[in-house]
């Protein structure tokens, strides 16, 4: 049968019916005639084969002579032109085929109902074959609005991955002005909110989910100018009259945190309203960050008590508690500090950096430390702060430490030899070391 007669064909069926009617599709085969018995184990021969050439005519006879014979039909039928259209070397054979695809999609909705499933996945084969076609990349995001009024969080993976990509080619050709790309934005956004939520809820990965609203994030800021002045002039009239509005509020936490002005008082409301709503570990972290940088400590710490709960690994918990002995390090609380520390390396020993922390109290300990008697005890805390650095293997702090070791005049006078232990106990510090000298 020639291609542009089977696409006649096709239309001619769809074209019949002005509504689809949503009829159910059983597998009819038992009572069917003997001519359609005869083409159906044709097509499924040549299908199953993957001989799909030779699958088009008894295809094509079953859709117009068979409309109602089994879903199994449309499922096949989509199978054998999907395959056709992405071998056909032939641009318009090509176009054909792809054109028969959204008829078999059209078809097995008219006949065998299933809206919402099948318009998924016609949305994301009209993705597949047109997102470069001028005329008819503009279909795009309607046909994705409409599996998603459809299906909600229930659209495929692959349209949601697609859906920014398709809001793009319709601003690229005018369709939308900025609002309208925000809006939709906040759609998808939400969408794929839910299906994080479904998958935690199972136990089951996220990586993905947060990955795709980084991609959309991007695509949005390539169409919208995202700026502190922009969520400003945009957004904040609106949450200041609707605090609840969770999306409005991730949208300002999340564009004023990429423009780095979260300074503003307006960002650490949307972040308190997102949290107040969605107890997240990412967020309380950040909070609890902010907090300590605004010096109120109760509310830092009982975000950070928080984060610390939240946390799901090793390297989360040991972070929070890390910067639970920070807020105690600037409280000059050093003895709780340096326990704090310890404790985050117990829990994950690859976090270094917290010897270093302790080192760098140790060194600014100098005065505090010091009773003025001998220049060689007074300097046992540069040879602690050093021990420190060692095990975080920071070079740069050890170097700057040795500068401060005693001289060998120094531990001489008060009989010191290199190499004896010691233990610094005339204050906070009570660590053991062993006497070196910077010379």
């Amino acid at each position: 049968m020639k291609p542009l007669l089977v696409l006649t064909l096709l239309f001619s069926s769809l074209s019949q019916y002005t509504s689809y009617t949503f009829a159910q599709c059983k597998d009819i085969s038992a009572s069917a005639s003997s001519a359609v018995i005869e083409k159906k184990a044709l097509f499924e021969d040549a299908h199953g084969s993957k001989h799909y050439s030779e699958a088009k005519c008894p295809l094509n006879w079953l859709l117009v002579h068979a409309p109602n014979l089994s879903t199994s039909l449309y499922i096949k039928g989509a199978e054998t032109f999907d395959a056709l259209a992405q071998t056909e070397k032939d641009l318009k054979l090509q176009s054909v085929y792809i054109d028969s695809l959204m008829i078999i999609y059209d078809l097995r909705i008219k006949n065998c109902g299933e809206e919402a499933n099948v318009t998924n996945r016609k949305a994301l084969s009209f993705f597949k074959y047109y997102y470069n076609d001028d005329a008819k990349s503009k279909e795009i995001l309607p046909l994705i609005d409409r599996a998603i009024a459809l299906n909600q969080d229930k659209i495929l993976d692959g349209l949601a991955e697609y859906y920014m990509h398709a809001v793009r080619i319709s601003a690229n050709h005018k369709l939308l002005d900025e609002t309208q790309v925000l809006q939709n934005y906040n759609k998808i956004t939400t969408i794929i909110d839910r299906k994080m939520k479904n998958a935690q809820s199972g136990g089951l990965p996220i990586a993905r989910y947060q990955k795709l609203n980084e991609d959309n994030f991007a695509i949005l800021s390539t169409l919208v100018k995202i700026n502190c002045d922009f969520v400003k002039k945009n957004l904040a009239d609106e949450f200041q009259k609707n605090p609840g509005n969770i999306n409005l509020a991730k949208n300002i936490f999340n564009f004023m945190l990429k423009d780095k002005c979260t300074e503003d008082p307006l960002w650490l409301q949307a972040a308190e309203a997102v949290h107040a709503v969605e107890r997240d570990f990412g967020l309380a972290k950040i909070l609890g960050i902010k907090y300590l940088s605004n010096k109120e400590h109760d509310k830092a710490t009982k975000m950070l008590d928080e984060a610390l709960q939240l946390a799901s690994n090793g390297s989360d918990k040991a972070e929070i508690v890390g910067l639970l002995a920070q807020q105690q390090q600037i409280l000059n609380n050093h003895i709780n500090a340096r326990e704090l520390y310890i404790r985050a390396l117990g829990i994950d020993p690859s976090k270094k950096e917290f010897y270093a922390r302790i080192g760098d109290m140790y060194m600014n300990s100098y005065d505090e430390c010091a009773r003025q008697k001998s220049k060689a005890d007074d300097r046992l805390v540069f040879l602690i702060a050093y021990d420190m650095y060692e095990k975080a293997g920071d070079r740069p702090k050890m170097a700057n430490a040795k500068s401060s070791f005693p001289s060998i005049e120094e531990i001489f006078e008060v009989n010191y030899k290199r190499g004896d232990k010691i233990k610094l106990a005339t204050c906070w510090i009570q660590e053991e070391t062993i006497i070196r000298t910077r010379n």
